[in-house]
């Protein structure tokens, strides 16, 4: 969405009970152009709401009557148009969450940084939408956007389904408020595409999109790719270096399989959110940052924060909206929109038509667990459009079945010719077990005899899990970055993959 410029005749009313703070916030919009009134009480806030409406509202958190989200509750209640921004001295997480909860566009810490104050009211003012957009998803979709861009991202959503069209009302609905959003689902459900829809139908739209895969960072260069280097920070950094922080200023930061951060880096990835500063590797001071953070995760966060995995007041700034995406299983009804949308993009990658699904195989699917979820329905699609000599799609035989096949009702009884020569050999084998095991064959390469032990291990794990390489990880105990190092070095390969193309 394009960005609109502020109007000069802006109305906006600011709450503080410091009477300096009152007149710096005031002689700050003044100069920016705007129409400001002030207040010092949440009852005198009330009163000039009750004679004009503004165009944002700022509060202090302490009010010596009250507190500055009463103001922020009782504007919701009235189902008034004013965006709201909490500034406080109190910037703990619980009172940023309730905030921004409560419906504030935004929130900034005592002492506040002019610069970051006037971005923050600068954003509010041009969220022309007000924080009642996208209350009613349903119509909003089924009418004509003013920005088609914006539609298009939660279209590419596939699916009708109940569950599916409360996700895409939630992300319409928070999209455009500066709260963290939390999005957390099973791998493969599509939460970077959920995210996308949020920064498209955001009034950052317009601003730099940044996707991390955290995972896959070494943990010895989190800091310099989130925060950026300066020239000699380290051995062979001849020149300064922006890190993702920088490089979505003004935008959306999207930090995906938030869960698998360390400790350490989740420390320092709160100190930014908190301070909504960065110091860059070999800086000795600060860099203001202006970003929208959206996180994702296939983990049990809250667990994770039980078991002293995951630092609970990051999960806090991080949780302040959360949005849940359905698996598949939960949603077999947009089977077919979602089959429709995978081949569409199949189809155009490819340059080749679109291929009709057959009932027998759209049946089938409905019955297959798909655990993997829209990942492993694309690749049985892929599959099925490689190996098809027709125009219907039919499912590969080899995941035709969903169950294991029945045992036969009957059997025959074994004679007593076929009984004994078992029992003989049963006895020999007691025999052969109560001697001591014969001590294993000394190998001449160690390094290879266990090379060869581990790969073993998990291609047989890998071929059981259909190469999910989340669930494997899961059932040998390790983590996902640890599998993915290990096939690389042992050159396993994913059937199907290209070993160049990364995951």
């Amino acid at each position: 969405m394009a960005s609109l410029p502020v109007l000069s005749a802006s109305k906006i009313l600011v709450v503080d009970d410091e009477p300096d703070l009152r007149t710096l916030y005031e002689l700050t919009l003044l100069r920016e152009g705007h129409q400001v009134d002030t207040a010092g009480t949440v009852q005198e806030a009330m009163d000039a709401l009750a004679r004009q409406a503004y165009d944002l509202v700022i509060t202090d958190m302490r009010l010596p009557d009250g507190l500055g989200i009463d103001v922020l509750k009782n504007l919701r209640r009235q189902a008034r148009n004013e965006r709201c921004m909490v500034i406080t001295a109190y910037g703990s997480a619980e009172n940023a969450v309730e905030s921004l909860k409560a419906g504030a566009f935004d929130y900034l810490t005592k002492p506040v940084d002019l610069k970051l104050f006037r971005t923050a009211v600068t954003s509010a003012l041009n969220d022309t939408a007000g924080p009642s957009a996208g209350a009613d998803t349903a119509r909003s979709i089924a009418r004509a956007p003013d920005n088609p861009a914006a539609a298009s991202t939660l279209e590419l959503m596939a699916g009708t389904s109940a569950a599916m069209l409360a996700v895409k009302e939630r992300i319409a609905k928070v999209a455009r408020s500066m709260a963290p959003v939390l999005i957390r689902g099973e791998s493969g459900t599509g939460k970077e595409l959920a995210a996308r829809a949020l920064h498209a139908n955001s009034h950052r739209a317009q601003g730099p999109w940044v996707a991390v895969n955290c995972s896959a960072i070494p943990e010895s260069l989190l800091e310099a790719e989130f925060f950026g280097a300066k020239k000699g920070a380290y051995t062979g950094a001849t020149q300064d270096r922006a890190g993702f922080f920088q490089a979505a200023h003004g935008g959306t930061l999207f930090l995906d399989e938030i869960g698998d951060l360390p400790l350490a880096m989740q420390a320092k990835l709160l100190r930014a959110i908190q301070e909504r500063k960065i110091r860059p590797l070999g800086s000795s001071t600060e860099e203001a940052v202006d970003v929208r953070l959206v996180s994702a995760t296939h983990k049990d966060l809250a667990a994770e924060v039980a078991a002293n995995t995951f630092r609970q007041d990051l999960y806090y700034r991080l949780n302040v909206i959360d949005i849940h995406l359905p698996p598949l299983r939960e949603r077999k009804d947009d089977l077919e929109a979602l089959c429709g949308a995978i081949l569409q993009r199949i189809c155009a990658e490819t340059g080749s038509p679109i291929p009709v699904i057959s009932a027998s195989m759209l049946e089938q699917l409905k019955k297959h667990p798909l655990k993997g979820n829209v990942r492993e329905l694309e690749n049985l699609l892929h599959r099925a459009m490689a190996l098809s000599d027709g125009q219907a799609l039919e499912m590969d035989a080899a995941y035709a079945d969903t169950g294991p096949a029945s045992l036969s009702a009957t059997s025959e009884m074994p004679s007593v010719d076929t009984v004994m020569p078992e029992i003989n050999e049963q006895a020999e084998a007691r025999t052969e077990q109560s001697l001591p095991p014969a001590p294993p064959a000394i190998p001449s390469d160690l390094q290879s005899h266990l090379d060869a032990q581990e790969r073993d291990i998990l291609v047989r794990v890998l071929t059981e899990t259909r190469f999910n390489r989340t669930a494997a990880a899961q059932r040998l105990g390790i983590s996902l970055r640890q599998i993915r190092y290990r096939m690389e070095r042992l050159r396993i390969d994913v059937p199907g993959e290209d070993r160049d193309k990364t995951d």
